[in-house]
């Protein structure tokens, strides 16, 4: 399958836009949407969720949810779609035609808005200097308690080595079905992406928190390591080739990117 990343919750309040490919510009929409769509994916079956998937890939769409069906009859499972939701009032952003109760979306903005980050685990005011200096700030702030930058990145900046084939055309906005057949960075991106809303294919901005025990590093958890992610033997056509080819800079930067917290 495909590797996916699931990113830390804390201080949604500071967060850009939701969804490592920028789809949602607000989080109960996001929210709504792993509701419907994600804990209860049987809603793709129904008449708001077919529209989505042929809105998004036409016949290929409705094949899925034909195929799907079919899966469904075969395995038993019956009685769906499962979550209680509404028709979506006009304006909302609901892909699938539904939403949840507000009162429990906006509850939940508020919880994860307050969620507070773990305190930052080392520091140092070398990394610091280095992260102002060395480019990180043409997109990252150096103060995580402020909001996140909320443009999408360019394919083309997050990942040099973008390549993709058309696999299919599509109307605009959305951009044509595009996949790099060496790599797996660009997959999430390939059907669904920020052009659902009229933005770009690319990859937004994450919070730079509780970093120190993170496992792996970049969307796809395709880096183990944060020395790692800044090594240039990584290669220059690498999903984040952002590198600082001296060991103890590096070093220096990561302590500093471990120390991170919303209060430094």
């Amino acid at each position: 399958g495909d590797p996916m990343h699931n990113a830390p919750l804390f201080r949604q309040d500071l967060a850009a836009t939701f969804g490592s490919e920028g789809t949602f510009e607000k989080l109960d929409q996001f929210s709504n949407l792993v509701y419907t769509g994600l804990f209860d994916p049987t809603t793709l079956t129904t008449p708001g969720g077919r529209a989505f998937l042929n809105f998004l890939g036409g016949a290929a769409g409705d094949e899925i949810a034909n195929d799907y069906v079919q899966v469904l009859a075969a395995t038993g499972v019956t009685g769906y779609p499962f979550v209680a939701a509404a028709p979506a009032a006009p304006g909302q952003d609901a892909p699938l035609g539904i939403r949840v109760d507000d009162t429990k979306l906006f509850a939940m903005n508020a919880y994860l808005a307050g969620l507070p980050a773990p305190s930052g685990m080392g520091g140092s005011d070398e990394g610091r200097q280095l992260f102002r200096t060395v480019g990180c700030t043409e997109c990252h702030n150096v103060d995580q308690g402020r909001p996140v930058p909320t443009f999408i990145v360019p394919m083309a900046t997050i990942f040099p080595g973008d390549a993709p084939e058309t696999l299919a055309s599509r109307q605009p906005p959305l951009t044509p079905v595009l996949n790099t057949a060496a790599s797996f960075f660009d997959d999430k991106m390939a059907v669904v992406n920020a052009s659902i809303r009229g933005d770009i294919r690319g990859a937004t901005l994450p919070l730079l928190l509780d970093l120190a025990r993170k496992p792996v590093f970049l969307h796809d958890n395709s880096v183990p390591t944060l020395d790692n992610l800044l090594d240039p033997a990584r290669g220059a056509t690498a999903p984040h080739p952002f590198y600082l080819t001296d060991p103890a800079q590096r070093a220096e930067m990561v302590a500093f990117l471990q120390g991170l917290d919303t209060d430094n």
